[in-house]
């Protein structure tokens, strides 16, 4: 399970340390690919060839583009988890994500992958989501809480 929010610090090579909690279910090594909202997925290697398999049968049954198939497939990285928990961030990749060398970020798990933000898109998609979980957002309902005693 991948699960909180981190905040860590890009290196100027690249590198990241993962959270210790994630290190454990990726096994040494993880595959990195563009995720929803600018952000990177971390995915474990049988995650990333379980996604890959239903992205092509999705493919061939009109419910995914190829394009987006080409943008996984084309984004995504095998990267090593060395000894200190860190793995590197390639170029094409930080690039998307808009991460900057020496630059703060957020890891956040996601249950079933993790995720690396920038901290500015971080911020935005996560009050998003707990105005919906709040009940803020357009559209969602909540049921008032019960005062007093029933009638």
């Amino acid at each position: 399970m991948f699960v909180g929010t981190h905040e860590r610090q890009l290196d100027d090579k690249g590198r990241l340390a993962l959270p210790a909690t994630f290190r454990p279910d990726l096994q040494g090594s993880c595959y990195l690919a563009f995720g929803e909202d600018r952000c990177l997925t971390i995915f474990a290697a049988g995650e990333f060839e379980a996604l890959a398999t239903d992205m092509m049968t999705q493919v061939r049954d009109g419910q995914v583009s190829q394009n987006r198939l080409r943008a996984v497939a084309g984004s995504a990285a095998l990267v090593a988890i060395d000894k200190q928990g860190r793995i590197t961030v390639d170029e094409h990749l930080r690039q998307y994500a808009q991460l900057q060398p020496s630059s703060k970020v957020i890891v956040r798990g996601r249950f079933d992958r993790g995720e690396i933000w920038c901290e500015d898109f971080f911020h935005q998609v996560a009050t998003v989501g707990e105005d919906e979980m709040a009940g803020i957002t357009t559209g969602i309902t909540t049921v008032p809480l019960a005062t007093g005693s029933p009638a």
